[in-house]
């Protein structure tokens, strides 16, 4: 597989997030938080909590950072790295690409940052 169309710029304004699920190239459905951060610049990570195990897309966005609703746990936006505890774990991030008013994510390529 190679990057996928998950909406249009203008679905999300700044501050929002978006759920989608996605199919990686080994047959595997990925759950991908697609986030507009505070400046509007998208991003794409894992939707699962490393800690928690819940849904990030639920949480809030500040800034670059998104905060799990469930324990408070912060993801910095591009990196995936846990910026408060609980998590201690990263969550895994992906490229996004925009193309006109379409905006992509590749779940097969997840950036490393470690």
């Amino acid at each position: 597989m190679s990057a996928q169309l998950v909406c249009n710029v203008s679905d999300l304004s700044a501050g929002e997030t978006l759920k989608v699920d996605l199919d990686a190239q080994d047959g595997t459905e990925i759950e991908v938080a697609v986030v507009r951060d505070e400046d509007g610049q998208f991003h794409a990570i894992s939707d699962i909590c490393s800690h928690g195990a819940v849904s990030l897309s639920d949480g809030e966005v500040e800034g670059c950072l998104i905060e799990c609703w469930l324990h408070g746990s912060q993801f910095d936006l591009k990196t995936g790295m846990p910026l408060q505890l609980p998590a201690t774990r990263p969550v895994p991030v992906y490229t996004v690409s925009i193309e006109g008013e379409q905006v992509f994510v590749d779940v097969d390529a997840p950036k490393s940052f470690e």
